[in-house]
């Protein structure tokens, strides 16, 4: 699927470090959602929220969901690099969806989809975005909009419904 080469995708690049790394010798499964994280917090300052902007506004973002698709192992040492597309926003929320490349292959190592939500610290709750951020926000969603479907994006975790009197075998 060609990207658009007119599309801005915000990107986050890191190193997988040894401390991330599990048993197996992989990238351990809590560590995958450490770089979503580390990489919703640059989209974070890309849309006008850095650490100066939510201290002085008393305003953050916070997760609500996420899910992730773990595609292929990834080691230590391994440089990566997650793209990042709001796919949709309302006035306090940001539909995410994230993919983690590694190594410069062209096939996602994973794939994350998030629902953010924009939060008055004091209180707290959610707001709206305040106009500056709202700007930015719609303007990367509509950016992404001409962008193809995103592959891992709305999936459903569960095991097929079962006829009555089957049971499921592993």
């Amino acid at each position: 699927m060609k990207m658009p080469d007119d599309v801005e995708l915000p990107s986050y690049r890191d190193t997988v470090r040894m401390e991330w790394v599990d048993y197996n010798g992989h990238l351990r499964d809590a560590s995958y959602m450490l770089i979503f994280s580390l990489a919703t917090d640059a989209l974070i300052e890309r849309i006008g929220l850095p650490a100066a902007v939510r201290e002085a506004r008393s305003r953050s973002i916070y997760t609500l969901e996420a899910h992730i698709n773990y595609l292929r192992e990834t080691r230590e040492g391994a440089e990566v690099r997650v793209d990042m597309r709001v796919l949709g926003h309302d006035a306090k929320r940001l539909h995410l969806y994230l993919e983690m490349f590694a190594d410069g292959r062209p096939e996602p190592a994973a794939a994350c989809e998030q629902m953010l939500a924009h939060v008055d610290t004091r209180v707290p709750h959610s707001v709206p975005f305040d106009d500056d951020v709202a700007g930015q926000v719609h303007a990367l969603a509509a950016a992404h909009r001409a962008l193809p479907p995103p592959r891992y994006a709305g999936r459903l975790i569960g095991l097929p419904a079962q006829a009555p009197g089957k049971s499921a075998r592993t």
